[in-house]
């Protein structure tokens, strides 16, 4: 019987979910158990780091970040309970994406990338997805959709059809 890792998968991330499946990818590819592609979505390329520091911001300011980005209900903001338990994992989730570092040295992907992003993200600039391109020698595609850092919300139907078809042509 066949397991999960003998069938052909692939990987998508968003955000800092994107620098995590790019890190598994070449994890994997170095055991020998590439996915057959790569999604990423809402984040820079690892050659174009940015140097922002929100993770060091006072609480105020990092919750106006989050408002900011939108994908948050504001009455959850608002909750003094709420945000006493989630400041935490907050500061550590920018903290992690902040700091990450890609340490390169190693080749190019060879499987297809596709980098999805919105046109009005803050975080991330139409070129800085672009420079994705640099991280494989394989297939490479750009989608961008209307929207912030969140635009998946809005466009589950026409991501999820933009994912389906590139499967369906790998």
């Amino acid at each position: 019987m066949l397991g999960v890792a003998d069938r052909p998968f692939a990987l998508f991330g968003h955000s800092m979910g994107a620098s995590v499946a790019f890190e598994v990818t070449h994890r994997l590819r170095r055991e020998g158990r590439a996915p057959t592609a790569l999604f990423v979505s809402g984040r820079t390329a690892p050659s174009c780091m940015r140097t922002d520091r929100v993770h060091l911001r006072g609480d105020d300011a990092l919750l106006a970040e989050i408002a900011e980005l939108g994908g948050t209900d504001r009455a959850l903001l608002e909750s003094a309970e709420i945000r006493r338990m989630v400041l935490p994992a907050l500061r550590a989730d920018y903290r992690a994406a902040e700091s990450y570092r890609w340490s390169g040295g190693e080749p190019p992907l060879t499987i297809p990338l596709h980098v999805h992003v919105g046109d009005r993200d803050p975080k991330v600039r139409v070129d800085e997805a672009r420079a994705w391109r640099a991280q494989t020698d394989g297939r490479f595609t750009l989608t961008t959709y209307p929207g912030g850092h969140f635009y998946l919300a809005g466009q589950v139907g026409a991501l999820g059809a933009a994912v389906a078809a590139e499967l369906a042509a790998a």
